[in-house]
């Protein structure tokens, strides 16, 4: 009887010990999939949020609702309003955060690290290049003004965003594009139409509409791009996530 007794209490040890393992395993598996969990949200307008492992990077935030101060590296593409805001640049940094921003926008915030078109400034975990943003025929963004858009390259994956822009020769050259964030509103960018257009240049796997919803563009604007584009195009509402992971 004792014999017994004992046989069962060694068993229930056995079962608890080997619990507790997986249990411990699914836990480090979960804080594992958390760590390297790779998102891109759409904060509205021309604004973006991504992050990758610990690396937070904004691009052009304006009109933002909360003040997280969680900022890697803030990327401003030029100095109109809607793009370059000192007070939403101010929400999203801390002390080590690296403002990274055209010429003109560096000598407006008084801080930061000027990139040009073709340089590329290496950040922990990620690395940004300049892209020449401009309009060819319009008055709104002429390219001697020196105004950008950035490939950025986080874990191996390349995301394009273009800034204010119509299609460019510098776009149409871009190459190995994972993601691509262009404007379709129209008036001061590319609309729908020209956004497809270019898209059948670089071939990016999968694209993302901004610059509709707030001052010039309409959800129909988004729409008509994802249904001309020749490629996967993923329409976000204001505050939406997207999973970086499946744009490889």
């Amino acid at each position: 009887m004792e014999r017994s007794r004992l046989v069962i209490l060694v068993v229930a040890m056995a079962a608890l010990i080997c619990g507790c393992k997986e249990d411990t395993g699914r836990q480090v598996n979960k804080e594992k999939e958390t760590s390297m969990s790779s998102t891109l949200q759409w904060l509205g307008h021309a604004s973006f949020r991504i992050e990758h492992n610990g690396t937070v990077i904004y691009i052009d935030p304006w009109k933002l609702k909360e003040a997280r101060h969680d900022a890697t590296a803030v990327l401003v593409s030029h100095s109109h309003y809607d793009h370059y805001s000192a007070d939403d640049i101010a929400k999203v940094s801390n002390a080590p955060t690296k403002l990274i921003a055209s010429a003109d926008v560096i000598r407006e915030q008084g801080q930061g690290e000027a990139i040009g078109a073709g340089q590329t400034i290496e950040l922990d975990g990620a690395s940004v290049t300049g892209v020449a943003s401009y309009n060819p025929n319009k008055p709104f963004h002429p390219k001697a003004n020196g105004w950008l858009g950035f490939v950025i390259e986080i874990d191996s994956t390349r995301i394009y965003y273009a800034g204010d822009t119509d299609m460019t020769e510098e776009m149409k050259a871009l190459t190995d594009i994972d993601l691509a964030l262009l404007p379709v509103g129209g008036n001061y960018t590319m609309d729908s139409k020209e956004a497809a257009e270019a898209v059948g240049y670089f071939k990016p796997k999968r694209a993302v509409p901004y610059h509709w919803g707030d001052i010039v563009g309409s959800q129909s604007d988004a729409n008509g791009f994802a249904e001309k584009a020749q490629c996967e195009v993923t329409v976000l509402k204001p505050g939406e996530t997207f999973d970086l992971m499946t744009a490889r």
